[in-house]
């Protein structure tokens, strides 16, 4: 929980608020944009929840955050309760967000599949109770498959827990010294039925994403939503190779997909066809900037 005496003064005042050790981690404005904001290197609370839904979100944020930045003043224990059980937060079919965003990933989304061949979870929350139970109660986890050396996060302890095999690029390994299965190459690879793994060099020389039933596309740092240009984009900086980073995008028209899930920035659902469009205007204006 945050500490009241490090409240950040750019918070409305009011009940939530988001205090100094922020690291601007975009967690808490994806979950509650109507509640969070960006104020110069750290979000904040620019307007406290109004309504049942948006305290729920607040709540949702405040657990997610991945240093604990967030807190409350009067400390809403069964809003909180009601926020915990949320979480493996369902997005559609039988995919989850995991909430729980870990600090050792810059905060990282992470995510879970229900499947009847064995369990997947995608890059790493934070090692909980809460999320082992969960996982627990669904089955437990097969596989654990991680877009880049960056969001590896607590996967080796859920790898031990589970015996869930994990998959990681070979460019990336070092990052997972004793993982189970590692990809090679730059062409897309089938991992089992539902699941491809795109090789996406570009952000770290080990990216990939991963395509599920060809409507879920898990992106890791590579490409994601921004809500304010309402557009896909991708990494400008921390990038491993410009040049590189733009052909990886321009690999994936050649999927069809309705998700953009992604480790860093907003997710996305969209019809496959804006989807493709979005993704057209993206390496056109890449492909502008000198590299």
């Amino acid at each position: 929980m945050a500490n009241p005496d490090k409240r950040l003064d750019t918070n409305a005042a009011g009940d939530f608020y988001v205090d100094s050790t922020c690291i601007d981690c975009d967690t808490c404005r994806q979950l509650a944009p109507a509640s969070f904001e960006e104020v110069g290197e750290y979000s904040a609370v620019l307007h406290q929840p109004d309504g049942d839904e948006q305290t729920h979100r607040a709540c949702q944020a405040l657990l997610a955050c991945p240093v604990g930045s967030i807190g409350t003043e009067h400390g809403d224990k069964a809003g909180l309760q009601t926020a915990k059980e949320s979480f493996p937060l369902h997005l559609e079919d039988r995919v989850f967000y995991c909430g729980f965003n870990s600090e050792k990933s810059f905060g990282a989304n992470s995510f879970f599949i229900e499947h009847p061949a064995g369990n997947w979870l995608i890059d790493s929350p934070r090692y909980i109770k809460h999320l082992v139970e969960a996982f627990e109660r669904k089955g437990g986890l097969g596989v654990i498959f991680l877009t880049h050396e960056d969001d590896v996060a607590d996967a080796d302890k859920y790898a031990r827990h589970f015996g869930a095999r994990r998959i990681i690029h070979q460019a990336d390994a070092e990052a997972v010294s004793e993982a189970e299965w590692i990809v090679e190459g730059s062409e897309p690879i089938p991992l089992a039925q539902d699941f491809l793994a795109i090789p996406v060099p570009g952000h770290t020389p080990g990216s990939m994403a991963l395509l599920y039933q060809d409507k879920f596309l898990f992106t890791g740092d590579h490409l994601w939503w921004d809500p304010d240009t309402r557009a896909l984009t991708a990494p400008e900086r921390l990038v491993w190779r410009k040049r590189v980073l733009v052909a990886s995008i321009q690999k994936l028209l050649d999927h069809r997909f309705e998700w953009v899930l992604a480790g860093h920035g907003n997710r996305v659902r969209l019809p496959s066809d804006e989807m493709r469009a979005q993704l057209r205007a993206l390496v056109l204006r890449r492909q502008a900037v000198p590299a």
